[in-house]
This record gives C-alpha cells, structure tokens and sequence, in this order.
C-alpha cells in the first residue's frame, strides 16, 4: 500500500498538519521537528498527493503553454527555455499545439482548464474574443508573438521589423536590388511583419523592383517548393529572403540540387538562427532570435503573475533580433 501522510505524522509522532506544513515549506515547525519530519518521509518514500494538496493550495504548480505547432527546431528551443525556467520556478509544465487551427486552440485551451495556475499562449486566433471565450476570467496568461487589442494580457514578441530591415539592408548593401521573399503560415504575426518590412525596404532601396513572394508552411518542404519556383523565373532573382530558417534551408536544397552555389550565383538569409543554420553548407546568413531567451522571459513573466495577480500587464515588450552574416550570402 502507498504510504500516506499520516503514516509519517505516526512515525515522526507529530500532527498531520504539522507534517503538511513541513512539507509544503510553510513554517510554523521548530527545526529539529522539520528535519526528522523529512528524514521519516524520506526514508518511507513519502510521495505528497498532488491533487489532494491542489485541493488544499488551490494551486496545481503546473502551467500551460499552448503553441501553433511544435514539429520544427523553432518549438524545440522555445519549449526548452519554458520548461528550463519553469523547473526553476518549481513548475511542471504542460504543451500542447493547435496545429494552426481554431477550434484546436480552443478545445486545448478548455482542456487545460482546472488543470494549470496559468497560461502561455501562442497562436495566430487568439484576438480579445477568442480568449475572452476560452479563458476562465482571472487565470493568468501570458501572449507570446501575438496580437491582441488592449492591455488585458502581458505580451512578449520578437522584433521582426528591425530584424527583417537589418538582413534586407544586408542584401541590399551587397548590391542585390531583385529579391525575392517566401512567406510562412497564412495570419502568422511573424510573418506579416517580416513581409511588410520586406516590401517597405524594397520600396525605399529598389523603387524600380516589384517584390517577389511566394507561399510557404515553415518546413523545409514547402522552401524546396518555393526554390523550385525562383529556378523558373527568368530573370532569377538575386537574392532570397525566407521568413524562416527552415524554409530557407529547404530552398538551398532545391539550389543545391540545380547546380547553383551560393552565394556566387543567388545569396540566400532565413530569419531565427535555429542550431541546424550553422551548420548547413554553406553556413545561413539569419536573423538570430535568441528563441530559448523567449520562452524562458515569458514563462518568468508568467510566474510573476500567478504570483501577484494584480501585476500590472507589460504589452510592449519586445526580444531583440540581430543580423547573423555567414556565407550563404556574403564571402566571409
């Protein structure tokens, strides 16, 4: 049988409360009295009833984060810096993925009720009335790249406008004047403000140049699709903007497989500094988010307002973004 409370409250030869107290950091025990209740608990492997404690605490120390997808080296390092931070906070976490679709988002955002103390949030259909539908009113909730109107909830998101005019400068420094851009998921935040500043750079440095852009999906596969399109266009453009680093590594694989080199023949940027970018052939020139750093600010953001409900939300917030240059698209 599982050991319970009470048989170390026996065995210790104190109250059941004191050994809650004990064991839930709350004082009010002497200290010899704290050190033999965890020696005794210890030695009978006493394991605390996370509900039953819930029940008591009104607190589960876990917390939600839900995201558009999580398949991709972007997810990968954004839920290492949650759940890095969340253990230190003491927190477990819990991730799931809407798969870019709304009635996903929602089902898991229901799911996840009664279930964490708070929420980190990801997802290209959470305006103001899909939270407000799905969110109990006062679970605290932190946005992560996305857009909401007003100052309801705390929000973090990268600076993808400086970011996309650092690495067009970049290109159009290095004499580039056709660029072509490839996007990601349609109603993707990222995106529309990477292609925005695309076109607004393309405007002011290339008035002559209409931008190219074709469609992508932030995987590898739909770059290589859209590689294989710029290699019919005539002329070719000179350079390539991906919104991504994945797509980008995609395309270099569609130049790759025609014979092209780059940069000699198109100079090609993605957007992340995701681990692989470094080490593809030839190296990524990229927009490095420091994506760990991300998750890591806004899980801690998040654990402040589980804390102190009545903390004011910071809706401003941005992650900084610098310019990588590496040989895909100058000769370093």
């Amino acid at each position: 049988m599982a050991v319970t409370i009470k048989d170390v409250a026996r065995e210790a030869k104190v109250s059941v409360a004191s050994v809650s107290r004990a064991l839930n950091g709350h004082g009010g025990v002497t200290a010899d009295t704290l050190e033999r209740i965890r020696e005794v608990a210890a030695r009978l492997r006493y394991v605390p009833h996370g509900a039953a404690r819930s029940l008591i605490t009104r607190r589960t120390h876990t917390v939600g984060a839900l995201l558009p997808d999580l398949y991709g080296e972007f997810f990968s390092e954004l839920i290492r810096g949650i759940d890095l931070a969340a253990r230190a906070q003491g927190l477990h976490l819990l991730v799931s993925s809407s798969h870019d679709d709304a009635d996903e988002a929602a089902a898991a955002l229901r799911a996840m009720q009664g279930r964490v103390d708070g929420l980190l949030v990801m997802s290209p259909h959470a305006d103001a009335a899909f939270l407000r539908h799905n969110l109990p009113p006062g679970l605290p909730t932190v946005l992560m790249n996305t857009v909401v109107d007003g100052d309801h909830y705390p929000a973090l998101s990268v600076d993808n406008h400086g970011g996309a005019r650092l690495l067009m400068t970049h290109l159009l420094d290095a004499g580039h004047q056709r660029i072509a851009f490839i996007q990601g998921p349609p109603k993707n935040r990222d995106v529309a403000e990477r292609e925005a500043t695309y076109r607004q750079m393309l405007a002011e440095r290339a008035p002559g140049q209409s931008p190219i852009v074709l469609p992508g999906d932030f995987n590898e596969e739909s770059g290589y699709r859209a590689g294989q399109q710029l290699l019919a266009m005539q002329p070719r453009p000179e350079a390539v903007f991906a919104a991504n680093d994945m797509m980008a590594i995609g395309c270099m694989a569609a130049f790759r497989d025609a014979g092209l080199r780059m940069p000699e023949d198109i100079a090609i940027a993605g957007f992340d500094d995701v681990p692989m970018a470094r080490y593809v052939t030839p190296a990524l020139t990229t927009v490095r988010v420091r994506i760990a750093d991300l998750g890591r600010d806004a899980l801690n953001e998040l654990a402040a307002h589980i804390v102190d409900t009545e903390r004011p939300a910071q809706t401003g917030r941005r992650v900084d973004a610098e310019l990588v240059v590496r040989e895909s698209s100058s000769k370093v």
